[in-house]
Formats: C-alpha cells, structure tokens, sequence
C-alpha cells in the first residue's frame, strides 16, 4: 500500500512532501503534484460550491476558471496568470490540405484522423492592469507560436512587442478556435502575413457615434516566426486601418454566437510592404509560393493590401476579404506578378425562424477565389464550403462538419476538381 511507509506523526506539509516523494519518483511529476497539493491542502484556502473558484478567508477569489481558462491571481490583484489549453481532433477525406496545383487533385484518396492542434496559453498582467503579456506554444510540434507584452493603459494608444499573428487580414488574425467553418480558406495560403516579430502600436479613437475608428501600424523584421535576425536592412511595414460603423467593434471572431441585439459592422483597409528571401508565410515561418525558388537576401519585394468588412446582427453574421498582391524578384529580370483573390463568408442560426431547428445548430457557407496571376484571366482556384456548426459551450467547445469543393482551372490543363468532407471537435478548457 502507498501509505504504508509514510509516519503515522507529522505535520501536514510534511505529509504532504511524503505523499508526493512515495507517489513517484520523477522530479517533474513530484513538482507539479506538490503545488498542487499545496493549493488543494493550504489551510488558508476554502472552497465554494463552485469548484471552479478558490476564495481566501476574507471572500477574495485567489483561482477562478472563465473564459480565459484557469486564472490566479494576488490579493491586491496586480499579478494575474491566465492558463488555459486548447486541443482539436480532426477527421478528412479525401484530404485535409488545399489543393494547390493541378496534380494535387489526382492523389490517392486518403482517410485521416489526427490531432490537428495541442496548444498551451498562457496570459495575463503584472504589477498593473494594463501590463500584459501571452504566449502560446504549439504542444505537437513543440513550436513557440506567440510571446508579447502589451502596455495598455490608454484605450486609444497601446503598445505591443514580441512575436504574434499581424493584424493585417480578419480570417487569420481569428484564431483557429473561433472560426466558423473547420479552417481557414485558399486565400491564407497566399496572402497573409501570418506571426513576425517586432512592435506595433494600436488603439480606438472613439469620436462619439459611428466616429469609432481603430488602428494598428508596426515594424517587424520580415522573415516569419521563430526568426531572430532580418536578412537585410529592411523591415516590414504594416498598418490598417478600420471604421466600426455603429460605434462598435465586430469581434476577432466568427459567427454571432452571442446573437447580438444591436448591429455592428467594420470595413477596414490594411497593407504590407516587406523585402525578403520569402513569397508567402505560415506558422512553421518564411515560405515560397508555387514558381518562386530564390532563397536570396532580399531576393523578393512584396507589396499587398486588403479591404476588409464584417457584419454581425441577431444571429447572423457575414464577412469579406479582397486582397491584390505585388511580387518583384530581385535578383532576375522576370518582371512583377500580381497576384487577386477574395472571399465571402455568412453564417445563421435558423432557429430563430424555425421552430424546428436546434438552438445550438449554425450553418455557415464560404466562397473563395484565387487567381495566381491577374495577366492570365482563365486562370483560377476556386472553393465553395457549407458547414454545420453545433456549440455546446460556444466556440470552447464544438462540433464543426463541413463539405467543400474545390475547383482549379488553368489555360493549359483540363479542369479538375475534388470534393471534401472534414469533421471536427474543438475543446478549450
């Protein structure tokens, strides 16, 4: 038996220390249990009714769970942890990846069930409110995705430095938890700009009314994530800019789960100009896309912007990207391509129409549209999604099923196109 060894007369700390040495013997383990073993079994602490929340004597809540997962704190409050973990199992045929050139829709059907993501957050302030800071690794493939601290004091002047998504297009800054439909469209492939590091300086200018306007501008080193030098003495520039309508900001975040009873609606213009080895950008970093192979210093210059809106209303939801894309090689005499593409995205829960429907049940549809380059007209990518989504604690927990065609067409091979089935569970706790 476990206890037999342990002395019949001793303290409690000290029981504790030899309940945790006897329960095993690796020193990570015996860490991790003896903190918790000194939270759970500290005299000082008592717990309510709900389990979820740690109070001292005097009623001051010290570890309460909410939307941002596991969250202690100090009693006066100028240090806050924010601990939360987030997994998503995905099953796909024929494949899980966009198809990206023509042969890509002759492979071999496959059937697949994987982890798609594992990821650790970890958020909160220190020593004020508005000192704040987060990180977010990427457990299954041991990557550090984000580490920032934002100053915050001041609603229409904040500060950011560190490494995270850049603010430049909606459908990637949501994180992939929050999204309406299993994952993101073609047009991430090629135009965002994904997480770089650097600083950036945001904030609301609130006018009154639908005077309400945000703005981010920042320099970043231009190479992608996990990259601690710039390859040349240039740096990437970004900044947008977006007016909410009515007064209020559409969340970084899709559907209307909340049913709003007022409506809010963006329209937002946002551009990048950076020179780089890299066409394109993605969360394992610096990328080329399809007909770019130079991996030269500076070897690419890359101008693009995007117009973006967003609307949510009593249930309903709709956004759009329209994106142009410049890209000069360097170090051949080939010209420039541009390259074009957009989306459009709406979302509703029926049951406010249908006695019939499921409260919990949204359907959502996506379009999208590539063109690689703009001087070939006949030239496109097409994708045509339909999802299902069914919140049981909105998008904490959900389940998302969604079917989508895609369709690729080029001037110099017969049309192809390939039909996708995804389902999906994404859990936050």
């Amino acid at each position: 038996m476990l206890f037999r060894h342990l002395p019949l007369n001793v303290s409690n700390n000290h029981l504790q220390m030899s309940f945790f040495r006897a329960l095993s013997p690796h020193p990570l383990f015996q860490i991790f249990l003896f903190l918790f073993v000194l939270l759970v079994g500290n005299p000082s602490f008592s717990q309510e009714k709900d389990t979820t929340t740690v109070v001292s004597k005097d009623n001051r809540k010290f570890i309460n769970h909410t939307s941002k997962g596991f969250v202690f704190s100090t009693a006066d409050e100028k240090f806050e942890l924010q601990l939360a973990s987030r997994l998503q199992f995905r099953f796909a045929v024929p494949d899980d990846q966009d198809p990206i050139t023509f042969n890509d829709f002759n492979n071999q059907d496959v059937k697949l069930f994987k982890i798609n993501r594992a990821r650790l957050k970890v958020g909160g302030h220190a020593y004020q409110k508005w000192m704040k800071y987060y990180f977010e690794y990427e457990m299954g493939q041991s990557i550090l995705l984000d580490f920032r601290i934002m100053l915050e004091k001041y609603p229409w002047l904040k500060f950011k430095a560190g490494q995270w998504k850049v603010e430049y297009t909606r459908e990637r800054f949501i994180s992939s938890g929050n999204q309406q439909l299993v994952d993101r469209s073609l047009l991430n492939r090629f135009f965002t700009v994904d997480r770089q590091q650097g600083v950036s300086i945001y904030g609301n200018l609130d006018g009154g009314g639908s005077a309400n306007f945000d703005y981010w501008l920042g320099v970043f080193t231009g190479t992608g994530r996990g990259a601690r030098f710039n390859d040349d003495s240039k740096l990437m520039r970004f900044g947008r800019f977006q007016w909410n309508m009515f007064g209020r900001e559409v969340p970084f975040s899709g559907g209307d789960i909340e049913i709003s009873e007022k409506p809010a609606a963006i329209i937002a213009i946002a551009g990048i100009m950076n020179t780089s080895p890299y066409t394109r950008f993605s969360s394992s970093g610096g990328g080329n896309l399809e007909g770019y192979e130079g991996t030269n210093d500076g070897q690419y210059s890359v101008k693009q912007y995007n117009i973006e809106s967003a609307f949510i209303y009593k249930g309903f939801s709709f956004s759009s990207e329209f994106h142009r894309k410049n890209i000069v090689d360097n170090f051949e005499d080939s010209g420039s391509t541009t390259l074009g593409g957009y989306y459009l995205t709406a979302g509703y829960f029926p049951y406010q129409v249908f006695d019939f429907w499921p409260r919990p049940l949204e359907i959502a549809m996506r379009y999208a549209e590539i063109r690689p380059d703009l001087s070939i007209s006949l030239n496109k990518q097409k994708e045509l999604a339909l999802a299902f989504n069914w919140f049981f604690v909105g998008h904490k927990n959900k389940l998302t099923t969604e079917i989508t065609k895609f369709t690729f067409e080029d001037t110099s091979l017969p049309q192809s196109d390939e039909l996708r089935f995804r389902l999906q569970y994404d859990v936050s706790f």
